[in-house]
């Protein structure tokens, strides 16, 4: 006896099962959650002519791997100086941080790498904490869409800007902490939200630009806080605060904004490069021949 498939005796509805539509629908792949929220975040931050580039960029190829390793970084130096050094507590560290070879000391400031090493050192558990929290709060999602590259020199150019800023204005003081290089990220990251104020969800808008502007409130009223009120006996200048968030509200909102363009075009790029180019060398000169630190 001769077995008779199904599509033998139904040829028609063989046919309709071999339709480029039907495949189409077997084939095409549900929408999870995680695909929902990422096509759903420009909806809420971008202009509609955004939209697509940064569902374009915005991915984990590469990891973000400079904000990572920074934090990495900067945690197993605290560390360091928190057990294996002497201290008498480590919730809030001195001697062991002022008489580190990567604070950035004015007595000692002909020693250049510590106009960057600083941002390694931190000054207790609610320093190191607060920072690391915003930068990697912040940092992971701009890494994202801007990549290791970008990322890095906005937060480069903020520590850098934090300690020669600081050892203009603030120049008898020592300096501790990423704050610089946080503080770029916040400031790249307010200009942008300014500038696309009115193209972003009404309630959205709001609610980025008060977190930001809370964040940013709360640190630098702690900065403040330590330097005037609580008078701890290493005094941490607050400078490199103002200096970064002016860092990233030029450089830094100049490489965040640039989705679509390249850097090398745009004339805002060269303008602010020029800037922080003039900045350097009055800081340097600053530093050199008309400084009053020791």
């Amino acid at each position: 006896m001769d077995i008779i498939s199904i599509e033998q005796r139904n040829p028609l509805n063989a046919e309709r099962n071999d339709e480029p539509g039907s495949r189409a629908r077997d084939t095409q792949p549900k929408t999870g959650c995680w695909e929902k929220l990422h096509q759903s975040v420009p909806q809420y931050m971008l202009p509609k002519e955004l939209h697509s580039v940064y569902l374009e960029k915005a991915n984990c190829f590469p990891p973000p791997i400079f904000i990572i390793l920074i934090s990495i970084a900067e945690l197993a130096v605290f560390i360091y100086y928190a057990v294996w050094k002497p201290q008498k507590q480590w919730v809030t560290l001195d001697e062991g941080i002022w008489n580190s070879p990567l604070t950035y000391r004015p007595d000692h400031r002909q020693e250049a790498w510590r106009f960057v090493s600083y941002m390694f050192v931190h000054a207790g558990v609610e320093h190191i904490v607060g920072n690391l929290f915003m930068q990697l709060l912040v940092g992971i999602p701009l890494e994202m869409v801007h990549k290791g590259f970008e990322v890095g020199m906005v937060y480069m150019a903020g520590v850098i800007a934090g300690s020669l800023a600081s050892s203009i204005f603030d120049p008898f003081s020592g300096l501790v902490g990423a704050s610089g290089g946080v503080y770029a990220l916040l400031g790249g990251y307010f200009m942008n939200a300014i500038v696309n104020f009115r193209e972003m969800n009404p309630i959205f808008r709001v609610f980025r630009i008060v977190i930001i502007v809370f964040i940013v409130g709360g640190d630098f009223g702690f900065a403040l806080y330590r330097r005037f009120v609580a008078h701890d006996n290493l005094q941490v200048s607050f400078v490199a605060h103002l200096g970064g968030i002016a860092a990233g509200m030029t450089i830094g909102f100049v490489f965040f904004s640039a989705y679509n363009q390249k850097l090398l075009k745009d004339f805002r790029f060269w303008v602010c490069i020029a800037g922080y180019i003039v900045f350097l060398f009055f800081a340097v000169v600053y530093n050199i021949f008309i400084s009053p630190a020791p």
